[in-house]
């Protein structure tokens, strides 16, 4: 597969990504009763926070500041949360599915970007459980919440697997789109069973 669309594919999977961690983040902050700009803040937060992070740290400038398509995305996902407001109240689990969503993207955009720069692909495992949850936790400290990825709930467990699956998939040679396919669906699948189930890790005991 060409470069042209491996890096096309990449933007999708970024843009699609962002919108459904911006909703999951507004929907947080409508919660806590924020206002517009408050909302917009924890949205763009939660939508670049993650890869903003990875960038940083992989020594490339931000992806939000080369194109101004995410700053706009995330205004669109304020007028979702804002004109189906009552719509996105009586489903609860709402922010629930778009978090999901965006956690499976931004970890595969993270592991794919990351190859891309010529990391190993532990480290690329690693970029992408950032990108996927570093901005859930930028979004939690903002609502005063204790971040989801500290808690019981299967978090960044499930982008480290959604990870090992991709490489699998590479060293099947199953070719790019079913490698996306397949790792995204893992991702999804492991948080919705684990918190369907009640699956967790084991809890650190108190030590007096």
């Amino acid at each position: 597969m060409s470069f042209i669309e491996t890096d096309t594919i990449q933007h999708i999977i970024e843009f699609i990504g962002t919108l459904a961690f911006a909703i999951s983040g507004i929907r947080l902050a409508a919660a806590k009763q924020f206002d517009w700009f408050g909302g917009y803040v924890v949205g763009l937060a939660t939508a670049i926070g993650g890869g903003t992070m990875r960038d940083l740290m992989l020594g490339t400038t931000p992806f939000w500041m080369t194109d101004s398509i995410y700053i706009i995305c995330t205004g669109v996902a304020l007028m979702v949360v804002i004109i189906f407001k009552r719509q996105l109240v009586r489903l609860n689990n709402t922010w629930f599915i778009f978090d999901t969503l965006g956690l499976a993207l931004f970890t595969i955009a993270g592991i794919q970007k990351t190859l891309g720069f010529g990391q190993p692909y532990w480290v690329a495992i690693i970029m992408g459980c950032i990108t996927g949850a570093a901005g859930g936790v930028m979004r939690d400290v903002l609502i005063n919440e204790v971040p989801l990825i500290f808690r019981k709930e299967i978090y960044a467990v499930a982008c480290i697997i959604g990870g090992m699956v991709y490489q699998i998939c590479n060293l099947l040679k199953l070719g790019l789109e079913m490698t996306v396919l397949v790792s995204f669906v893992t991702v999804v699948m492991v948080r919705v069973v684990a918190v369907k189930y009640h699956i967790t890790l084991p809890h650190l005991k108190n030590i007096e």
